[in-house]
């Protein structure tokens, strides 16, 4: 799938949340959106990167920025992750990966010599008139909420 970039227009979704509730890019309009994607709820490098964005979820909003975050995962699995882990922003549901195919955040993977189709952690932000503002692929899990900040000219 094609990856986005800055100026592209950001495909809007509604999504089932962690509390089955439905969360639209669109009802989002007139803020800055991080729409992050990860590969899996409670794994280490998802849940060390959820709790990155936790730990940092009052300056973004301070700096105007809402946090998403998406994943395959169904919602009692995201549910059961949010509540394990005080994550206060919204995981949303993408069981059959079509919100993560038109961000660009499904794709060919290796793992172990293996290849794959697989969620890509990918990080992209929607600036309030719903254009792509920055978009970053192939991020790491670890040490990536601090970068994201200072690219976002946030420290």
């Amino acid at each position: 799938m094609p990856r986005l970039s800055v100026g592209d227009a950001a495909p809007d979704f509604s999504l089932a949340s962690s509390d089955s509730s439905p969360v639209s890019l669109a009802d989002l309009r007139g803020r800055s959106v991080i729409v992050y994607f990860y590969p899996a709820a409670a794994t280490p490098g998802c849940t060390k990167e959820a709790c990155d964005f936790r730990d940092n979820l009052n300056s973004l909003a301070s700096a105007g920025y809402a946090v998403l975050g998406i994943s395959p995962d169904n919602v009692d699995k995201l549910a059961k992750f949010a509540a394990d882990e005080a994550l206060t922003f919204p995981l949303l549901s993408d069981p059959d990966h079509a919100v993560a195919e038109a961000y660009g955040a499904w794709g060919e993977k290796k793992n172990y010599g293996k290849v794959y189709e697989g969620l890509i952690r990918s990080t992209v932000v929607v600036d309030p008139e719903g254009k792509v503002s920055l978009a970053q692929y192939n991020v790491k899990a670890t040490g990536h909420v601090a970068k994201l900040r200072r690219d976002l000219g946030l420290d």
